[in-house]
């Protein structure tokens, strides 16, 4: 019975290791993954500021449909 125990204590030091390094990888990439987020909300909104100037000029051109 011991050496099950043993066994068993074993397995779960082992799960234990590997979710730490999971862990750890995980937050090595939350950084990097913000820094990416960040950009893509900066490219949105100027994209959306170009869209809107398009359409004022469409409509001082009068190329748009009423």
């Amino acid at each position: 019975m011991i050496e099950t125990d043993n066994e068993i204590v074993e397995h779960l030091l082992h799960i234990r290791r590997a979710l730490d390094a999971m862990r750890e990888d995980m937050s090595e990439l939350k950084l990097p993954l913000g820094a990416l987020e960040n950009r893509y909300v900066s490219m949105s909104n100027k994209l959306d500021r170009i869209d809107s100037r398009i359409k004022l000029i469409e409509r001082r051109l009068d190329l748009t449909d009423a």
